[in-house]
């Protein structure tokens, strides 16, 4: 997975949270790490403190819904890298009008631009450079309300998880012939500014006991570690204290 040692991550959804600390532990792994988001001055905040820690970032200000631009991002790295080694799909939202009592058309179209059409159009853009390669690994990040349908997280965002899932064993089932494998990594509850746009934000107390993105950016940096002979094809992963068991009524049967 080395050209001459070189290693080149893409991590979208880079500037916070999973992708964030996806990124910082790449890089202390050695990768060159390039990080994209729609903001431009939380990308450079993670360059900073990488490149403070001695390891290789460089950002990209992208919204991952236009599939142009995500395009034009994929040609910037390989011309200058000449090879993407690993895509990291991070980047996600959800809105507080999410339940069926309140969903906007609106609303669902920025979920599904997002964390599905994004997550298609980031893969299709590195997929021809991965297959010259016969070499790459992809992390899609979807999320535990992919495995298990939620009311917290509404249709959109379950939805749309339900879909990366499926996307990513696709892809699995068409690309090994070509040495590519991806991953769906679905983390429960995690600590992330995400969590602000519930109609009621989690306190501290409840942020304390959830993952936090360090749990998932070591997870990343895993599956990222492991040979081309290894696909792992999917990651389900919880806090300890799963407020979804809890809050599930015990059955009278």
């Amino acid at each position: 997975m080395s050209n001459n040692g070189k290693r080149v991550a893409w991590v979208t959804g880079g500037g916070t949270g999973i992708g964030e600390s996806g990124a910082e532990h790449l890089a202390a792994d050695g990768w060159i790490v390039v990080v994209s988001g729609r903001r431009q001055a939380e990308l450079d905040r993670v360059v900073a403190n990488i490149t403070k820690k001695g390891g290789k970032a460089e950002a990209i200000s992208l919204d991952v819904s236009n599939r142009a631009d995500v395009n034009r991002a994929a040609e910037q790295i390989l011309t200058k890298h000449g090879r993407i080694d690993l895509l990291v799909n991070s980047a996600g939202v959800n809105v507080p009008k999410r339940s069926w009592a309140d969903v906007e058309p609106e609303g669902w179209d920025k979920v599904v631009n997002i964390n599905l059409n994004g997550v298609m159009f980031c893969m299709h853009a590195v997929l021809p450079a991965m297959r010259k390669q016969k070499d790459g690994c992809i992390i899609n990040v979807a999320s535990w309300a992919g495995r298990h349908v939620s009311k917290m997280t509404g249709p959109a965002y379950t939805t749309t998880k339900h879909a990366v899932l499926a996307l990513t064993h696709s892809f699995n089932m068409d690309e090994c012939v070509n040495g590519l494998r991806a991953c769906c990594l679905s983390p429960g509850e995690v600590a992330t500014p995400i969590l602000k746009s519930r109609p009621v934000p989690p306190n501290e107390t409840q942020l304390a006991k959830m993952l936090q993105p360090e749990d998932c950016g070591r997870t990343i940096a895993f599956v990222a570690s492991l040979p081309p002979r290894v696909c792992v094809n999917e990651i389900l992963i919880s806090p300890t204290h799963n407020r979804g068991f809890i809050q599930t009524p015990a059955s009278n049967d």
